[in-house]
């Protein structure tokens, strides 16, 4: 039996709604984030030594990262939702599925940061941190999430899904970073292709019922 370390509001809803599409079994440990900080508990530094999630334990193999977890996964499904290889579904499949966390990630996480600084700063220096914040979310971090927004929009408006023709893990994979960005970045305004995108995973049988098995998802708004 397949167990998901399944954290609260993170990626890791992802990997529960992978196994829900392949159909297969599988079992989740609840770790909640802690109120305050937000951050992840001590509970799974016991499963992995960076103490992150998701991580999956499969028989002897504990495998943390997402795009790990999901080509373990493919794999153990006989290859479903994973275009053939050889083919340029396939080459858009790879690509996408290291472009998710590699490049989309960063300007997300970014964004974060800077937004929560001033609030975090001691109550003299807010006013200091919260011009620099403002700064750099300016001059970098925004105009860098536009430009992965505008392409998000620009390969949605050729193919209906990110590998293609076919829904695939790819798009599973790109999820996390589209609903991210729809809560931090108003993602949507302007982007009737992304929308249509979030709308329609949204509605996914499979999306519904991992939903449900994963408890509460701030992303999926």
């Amino acid at each position: 039996m397949i167990l998901v370390h399944h954290l609260n509001n993170s990626r890791s809803q992802r990997v529960l709604w992978l196994l829900e599409e392949l159909a297969l079994p599988y079992e989740i440990v609840h770790h909640q984030r802690d109120a305050k900080t937000m951050l992840a508990p001590p509970s799974l530094l016991a499963v992995h030594p960076l103490g992150k999630s998701p991580v999956i334990v499969d028989g002897a193999y504990t495998i943390a990262e997402t795009g790990a977890i999901i080509e373990y996964l493919v794999e153990k499904a006989g290859g479903k939702l994973r275009p053939a290889a050889g083919t340029p579904e396939r080459m858009a499949w790879t690509y996408w599925m290291h472009y998710a966390e590699g490049s989309a990630m960063s300007p997300l996480l970014l964004k974060l940061i800077f937004g929560a600084m001033p609030d975090r700063a001691p109550a003299l220096m807010r006013p200091l941190v919260r011009g620099i914040a403002k700064q750099a979310l300016s001059s970098f971090v925004d105009p860098n999430l536009k430009t992965h927004f505008d392409y998000w929009e620009s390969v949605l408006s050729q193919v209906p899904w990110f590998a293609g023709q076919e829904f695939s893990a790819a798009d599973i994979m790109m999820s996390f970073p589209l609903e991210a960005a729809a809560q931090r970045g108003d993602v949507r305004n302007g982007r009737p292709r992304v929308a249509q995108f979030l709308e329609t995973i949204h509605a996914r049988p499979a999306y519904k019922v991992a939903l449900e098995k994963g408890g509460p998802y701030a992303f999926a708004d």
